[in-house]
């Protein structure tokens, strides 16, 4: 885990800061009838207005300034020329370069009202991204924040994805370590006071395997149900301390 001196910790603010303004601005255009390359469009020119950059663009050849994952795909959804429509939910997931440093945030919105099964997804991967924050403190491990949000998330009913997780963030967009929505208490990589990382439990309907496709041109993949049942998540990167966390992509 990379820790940050209390310059870089002001830049990393910074830049999560910037990353919850674009995610806050980019979901206020949500709505039936929008297409999720407007959407990125959207965040882009707002991130390009206040000075910094999407960390996605070009990204291992991703082509678009954020992922936008409705209804069933998990994660890395490209935005393209689908139309949202009324009783959709969708994940918008925001990564900015500001001075150098990385912020990165997701969250659900809902295009109209949402049925009762997705509130609860959703209600359930909002609640699960908390307790593992919660769980993040120094002289804890990464195995601590998967046995949070797996227990909390099995407990609602849903199931936790384990193929992906958080990571550590800072100058890379991706660093070590990975830190899963499952493990066992004591388990896995130290949490470092002053260490950055992003808890991002994507949590999902039914135990049904997750498929995997090719984005072309890119070494990112696009997963999804491979039922078609529903898939949620919400993002925070936070700073370890020796207390509760800050979480640092908040407005």
């Amino acid at each position: 885990m990379n820790v940050k001196t209390a310059a870089q910790i002001r830049l990393m603010e910074e830049a999560g800061r910037l990353a919850a303004e674009t995610l806050q601005y980019t979901g206020k255009h949500v709505r039936a009838g929008i297409t999720t390359d407007e959407l990125d469009e959207i965040a882009n020119d707002f991130i390009l207005s206040r000075g910094a950059i999407s960390a996605c663009i070009g990204y291992h050849g991703y082509p678009k300034a954020i992922c936008t994952s409705p209804n069933d795909v998990i994660c890395h959804g490209v935005p393209d020329g689908t139309v949202l429509k009324e009783g959709d939910f969708l994940n918008i997931d925001v990564t900015v370069i500001k001075n150098g440093f990385h912020g990165d945030t997701s969250s659900i919105f809902f295009v109209g009202e949402p049925s009762p099964r997705v509130k609860a997804l959703t209600e359930c991967a909002f609640g699960a991204m908390h307790k593992g924050i919660e769980t993040a403190k120094a002289g804890l491990t990464t195995g601590d924040i998967g046995f949070a949000i797996e227990k909390y998330v099995t407990r609602k009913g849903f199931y936790v994805v384990r193929e992906i997780g958080g990571h550590g963030i800072g100058e890379k967009f991706h660093d070590e370590p990975f830190v899963p929505s499952f493990g066992k208490k004591g388990k896995g990589a130290p949490l470092l006071k002053w260490g950055t990382i992003t808890v991002e439990p994507m949590i999902n309907e039914t135990s049904a395997p997750i498929d995997e496709f090719e984005i072309p041109g890119s070494e990112i993949t696009m997963f999804k149900t491979s039922d078609g049942s529903g898939s949620a998540q919400y993002e925070h990167t936070i700073l370890i301390t020796d207390g509760a966390p800050q979480i640092l992509t908040l407005i």
